[in-house]
């Protein structure tokens, strides 16, 4: 099936059935495309979810109950197939269940279902996960949207910034990034990062060390400022986490603004599913609900 369109006036955007992936964001009055192309030269994917888990695994294994797991980075549901299950002028939902092949690497039943929203000025992401079983569903989800930068012709990614706020809206003067280690893994070093108006300059080296992992709703929007400091467009959420990622060392044309509720384990954790930090739990019978807007 090819992708599900959704336009009004301005804007259209299309999502994909494999991941449920949001592949475009086009305004069609200034002809520009927000989402990056999956170039494989770079990066091959566009707007993955994350699920059931945001980031790797220590060692590419996880345990639970006493038993090992093995798993690849940011889980499984981005390469499934998704059912689409109702459409509206504004308004899409697709939905995953488990099945005999995720049981064998993940052995919980669930329902994955995201949607997508147009609005007048963007898009508005869409998750609920449910848990029909009689035993706790532990899981991660998130986000991992890459947004083309520089956005014109004739512009560099280093004439770009990145700003900054917290939830009223506020310029953020300094964040505690999370810092990278080996393996997919954080360790359990922090940096202060220092701001100016909130602005996070975009150098060449502003990603040698892999994504900028900012925890504890330090900040819950990220947008893109161009060279004249006009706001491009704008991620805002309530996730407790969000990643800024563009590929390592590689002047990518691209930025990952990432709302997460999970992370990768930290390179000294030895405990079970249960026991990493930021996993999500759901009783019997209960559901999780979250959304993020990309402003444009």
């Amino acid at each position: 099936m090819s992708d599900v369109v959704l336009k009004n006036e301005n804007l259209k955007i299309e999502v994909n059935l494999h991941g449920a992936e949001l592949k475009s964001l086009y305004n069609m009055d200034t002809d520009t495309e927000y989402l990056w192309c999956a170039d494989p030269a770079y990066w091959n994917r566009t707007s993955p979810v994350l699920f059931p888990f945001v980031g790797g695994v220590k060692n590419g294994v996880y345990r639970h109950n006493g038993e090992e797991y093995r798993i690849g980075q940011h889980g499984f549901a981005r390469d499934r197939e998704f059912v689409l299950v109702s459409r509206t002028e504004d308004t899409v939902w697709f939905s995953l269940e488990d099945d005999e092949s995720s049981r064998m690497i993940y052995p919980f039943a669930f329902r994955l279902e995201i949607g997508y929203r147009l609005l007048e000025d963007g898009v508005k992401v869409m998750w609920r996960v449910k848990n029909p079983a009689e035993t706790d569903l532990y899981f991660s989800i998130g986000a991992h949207p890459a947004f083309n930068c520089p956005l014109c012709k004739g512009e560099k990614q280093t004439d770009y910034a990145i700003r900054l706020q917290d939830g009223d809206g506020n310029d953020v003067n300094a964040f505690v990034n999370t810092i990278f280690g080996q393996g997919g893994t954080v360790t359990t070093e922090h940096e202060t990062v220092e701001l100016n108006h909130g602005l996070l300059p975009i150098t060449e080296h502003t990603f040698d060390n892999d994504a900028k992992v900012i925890e504890n709703a330090q900040v819950q929007r990220v947008a893109l400022i161009d060279a004249s400091g006009e706001e491009i467009l704008a991620v805002e959420f309530d996730a407790p986490l969000v990643g800024i990622w563009s590929p390592p060392k590689k002047n990518a044309p691209f930025v990952c603004i990432e709302p997460w509720y999970g992370r990768c384990d930290s390179e000294v954790f030895a405990g079970e599913l249960k026991d990493r930090e930021w996993e999500q739990v759901l009783k019997p019978g209960e559901e999780f609900a979250a959304e993020y807007k990309i402003r444009v």
